[in-house]
Formats: C-alpha cells, sequence, structure tokens
C-alpha cells in the first residue's frame, strides 16, 4: 500500500481517518503531528512537504494562483462565526462599525481566514471602508506579495495583545488571528491571556450582541465562514485521479464514525453550538452544500487585492475532480 502523510489540526471528526478507522483502498495514512497546525501551512505551500495537509482556505486560492503544484478536497473541517472577533481598545472610543476607519487593528498576517472574513463583512454589511484601515501585523502571510500600502507590521516583539492593553493599536482580532497568542508567532506558540479578563478596564467588544448578529447573517446570506480545506499533493492526483475522491469519502465515513460515539457533537462545544445556531451539520462537506460560502470567500479576497480580478468563481472548478456528494 502506499502511503500518504496526513498533517490536520486537533479535530475529533477526522481522527478516525487518522486512527486507521477510515481508510482508502491502496492508501495507508501516516500521520505527522504539527502544532500549532498553522505551522504546516507554510511548509506545505513553500516546500510541498507533505501528502495531504489541512489549509487555510484563502491561502489553498492563493497558491492556486501562484500556480503551486496543490489540488484540493471540498472538506472543511472548521468553521467559525466572526461578529464577536473584533476587541477594542479601552480608551479607543471606538461605538459602530465605521469607527475602525482610520485606526489601527491588529491581525495576525493580511491574509489570514479570520481577517478575510471580518473585513469582508465589515464592507458589505456595515459599509466600513476597510482601506482606511491601518492593519498592524506581526507575522507574515503564507504567500508573500500582495500586501497593500495600508499594512504595517510590528517591529518591537511585542505581541498584539500586549499593543491593545497598551492602547497602542485600537482593535484587534481575537484567537489565533491575532490577541489569543503569547511569544513568536512563528514557532513554540503558546495561549495568552484574554485581553478582555481585565474586567472592565479590558479591551470590549465591537458586538455585544455577537451570536444573534452572527447567526441574523448567516440566515440572509448562508454564509458561513470556511476555516480549513484539504490540500494534496497535484503530482499525487496525476498518478492517480481518483484518489480525491478516496480521500473524500474517507473524511466522510471518519465524520460518521466520531458521530456514531458523540452525537451531538458534544466532544465540540463550539460547532454543537454553531449546529444549533445554523439547523443542521456544523462542518458539512461537499461543493453544493458550500457554493456560496465559497463564492463569499473568494469575492472577498478579490476585493481585498489577495486574488486577481479574473480569479475563477466557479467553486467546482477550485478542487480536484471527483464525486463529492454532500456529507
Amino acid at each position: 500500500m502506499d502511503k500518504l502523510t496526513v498533517v490536520l489540526g486537533d479535530f475529533p471528526h477526522a481522527q478516525p481517518l487518522l486512527d486507521g478507522d477510515a481508510g482508502m483502498d491502496g492508501y495507508l495514512v501516516e500521520p505527522v503531528e504539527v502544532k500549532p497546525v498553522i505551522g504546516a501551512y507554510r511548509r506545505m505551500i513553500r516546500d510541498l512537504e507533505f501528502d495531504v495537509c489541512e489549509l487555510a482556505p484563502v491561502s489553498y486560492l492563493m497558491a492556486r494562483q501562484e500556480g503551486i503544484s496543490l489540488t484540493a478536497v471540498p472538506v472543511f473541517l472548521n468553521r467559525r462565526f466572526h461578529h464577536g472577533d473584533v476587541q477594542c481598545a479601552t480608551r479607543s472610543g471606538i461605538r459602530v462599525p465605521r469607527d475602525l476607519e482610520g485606526r489601527r487593528v491588529g491581525v495576525r498576517a493580511y491574509s489570514v481566514s479570520t481577517g478575510v472574513w471580518v473585513r469582508g463583512v465589515l464592507g458589505e454589511e456595515y459599509g466600513v471602508d476597510t482601506d482606511k484601515i491601518t492593519w498592524v501585523v506581526d507575522d507574515d502571510d503564507h504567500i508573500e506579495g500582495r500586501v497593500p500600502a495600508n499594512v504595517e507590521r510590528v517591529t518591537d516583539g511585542r505581541s498584539l495583545g500586549e499593543l491593545l492593553r497598551a492602547g497602542e493599536i485600537d482593535a484587534a482580532l481575537t484567537g489565533n488571528a491575532g490577541t489569543g497568542r503569547a511569544g513568536s508567532p512563528r514557532a513554540g506558540w503558546t495561549a495568552a491571556p484574554d485581553p478582555r479578563s481585565g474586567g472592565d478596564d479590558g479591551p470590549y467588544p465591537l458586538f455585544p450582541e455577537a451570536g444573534t448578529l452572527a447567526v441574523d447573517h448567516y440566515l440572509r446570506t448562508g454564509v458561513y465562514p470556511l476555516h480549513s480545506l484539504i490540500s494534496v499533493r497535484s503530482e499525487l492526483v496525476e498518478r492517480d485521479p481518483g484518489l480525491p475522491a478516496k480521500l473524500y469519502a474517507a473524511f466522510a465515513q471518519s465524520k460518521r464514525r466520531h458521530l456514531a460515539d458523540r452525537p451531538e457533537w458534544s466532544a465540540v462545544p463550539r460547532l454543537a453550538r454553531q449546529g444549533q445556531q445554523t439547523g443542521g451539520d456544523p462542518v458539512p462537506y461537499g461543493i453544493t452544500a458550500n457554493e456560496t460560502s465559497l463564492n463569499a470567500m473568494v469575492r472577498f479576497s478579490v476585493r481585498q487585492g489577495l486574488l486577481d480580478p479574473g480569479f475563477p468563481t466557479d467553486a467546482r472548478s477550485l478542487f480536484a475532480e471527483g464525486d463529492y456528494p454532500d456529507a
């Protein structure tokens, strides 16, 4: 059997595949652990180091545009809503989204998926001109050369969380996309204290009712932000055109196996909550089920200068040929 080196984040619904309980004819999965998994993204894009690797979807689109020998399977292991991801500095005076114009906002890298989704929602929903915001970053993009003029680099080694608490940036994104890290963003990340933990004197959310707004946005638009897809070295697909469909079926089987043991997504409370919010599977796989979100991701990426205006908009063209029934 051929071995496939596979790098994934810590997702219980993918564990049966890594354990060999959801197999593929002719292939043996060889898990490779990279923590944080974001560190594997750059290694996959720049060095094609693994056979199969979870990737940030925007990074994959940018790699595809650059002609990097990667293709993808429409398995989206992670999804998130983003209205709650913008935190404002204590004395920033920011009260409504358009107050962000002319301000400095922290994000790990300009092309990070959370940043793309947040800018897209701010622009389309609230009329914010995100080009009038200075985006303060402390890490490199996986694909270089697409950073606009309104991006500023942190050069003194401080984290975005430190800058936010000090009031040296007016707002920042949370989690791995911003204030959720301590230490170097390139390796050995550790979790940082929540900048909101300072009580009444700490940073505050741009949208206090973020959960309600996120569900309303989803119900009106059908956009459910994607946060990972599965990339494959194109050489392997050329050798075996049936590999993408085999991978897709294995991931679908893996999810079914997980849910048989842990129904209601009880192993992942955040996904359980999102399943209730969306009224269905919190991580649907396939092209048809995700077409609206895929189209939004391409649209936002083009508007933000990460993809060229002529980038293909047909969702099916983004993936390897294969049979991908919604799963």
